[in-house]
């Protein structure tokens, strides 16, 4: 079966360690392996999974072009890069541009950049995203920063004013918020991705995600080096849901929504 990992995070090397520790100290939660690209293909080896989505998150404007220009030499034919952005950064408009012509979308996570998803000032960097048809990897729900940025109802205004933003609703659509996920989100036009998620919510639950929202705009993700890839890849496996759709999870519905094969 081929398996596309929609959600990791990698570092340059150099910088590895104090990333590392910073991850951890801000989600109070062990790494076991440092977040490396080589890290990453070996887990990937070791799992099955044939291609994975790289992303990294500019916490300020200034740091943009910086990771991005890092991201964009990674030449990995299994690897997908989403590339950092701010919805703040003066040069968004191209910033995307160059982000188009390299890559695939990219990664926001607005408790980590400090903005709420929702907030008017970004709107005109949603409509940029929007017109690009720049995909976004979204956070959602519950972080450790204290304010929750970017809940489902956060969203839902985001999809709303925007209705053809095309959005990756990270860990179900809302981390340790799935049942306010499947009241104001399921049904919508979002994806949602599979981390740190399907495996802690309750099987009825995630049936009414599955009810609701069909099988079509899910995708699998582990947010490695955070989540399990071997742990989240079983219990898909496991799940009582025909292959057709086990399929369309792990690797056909991510093909489709960025046209690759």
């Amino acid at each position: 079966m081929d398996i596309i990992d929609a959600h990791t995070h990698v570092w340059p090397e150099k910088i590895v360690f104090k990333a590392k520790s910073y991850l951890e100290n801000v989600i109070n939660r062990q790494i076991v392996i440092l977040p490396t690209v080589n890290n990453l293909l070996r887990y990937m080896d070791i799992n099955g999974v044939s291609k994975s989505i790289v992303s990294s998150v500019a916490s300020r404007p200034d740091q943009v072009i910086s990771i991005n220009n890092w991201l964009f030499s990674l030449k990995y034919e299994r690897i997908i890069v989403f590339a950092a952005i701010h919805p703040f950064f003066s040069n968004f408009k191209e910033e995307l541009k160059r982000i188009k012509d390299s890559c695939f979308g990219v990664k926001l996570q607005p408790d980590f950049q400090n903005f709420y998803v929702n907030d008017e000032k970004a709107f005109p960097f949603y409509e940029e995203l929007e017109k690009l048809q720049l995909p976004i990897l979204l956070h959602c729900g519950v972080s450790s920063c204290g304010d929750i940025k970017s809940s489902p109802d956060k969203v839902e205004k985001i999809i709303v004013k925007f209705p053809g933003i095309k959005i990756i609703g990270a860990h179900m659509g809302g981390y340790l918020m799935w049942k306010e996920s499947l009241e104001k989100l399921c049904g919508k036009s979002l994806y949602f991705d599979t981390s740190d998620s399907v495996r802690f919510m309750k099987k009825e639950l995630l049936n009414k995600f599955f009810n609701q929202h069909g099988f079509d705009k899910i995708i699998y993700g582990s947010d490695f080096p955070i989540g399990s890839s071997k742990e989240d890849i079983n219990f898909i496996q496991t799940l009582s849901i025909s292959e057709e759709n086990k399929q369309k999870i792990f690797s056909k519905n991510i093909k489709k929504m960025l046209n690759i094969n």
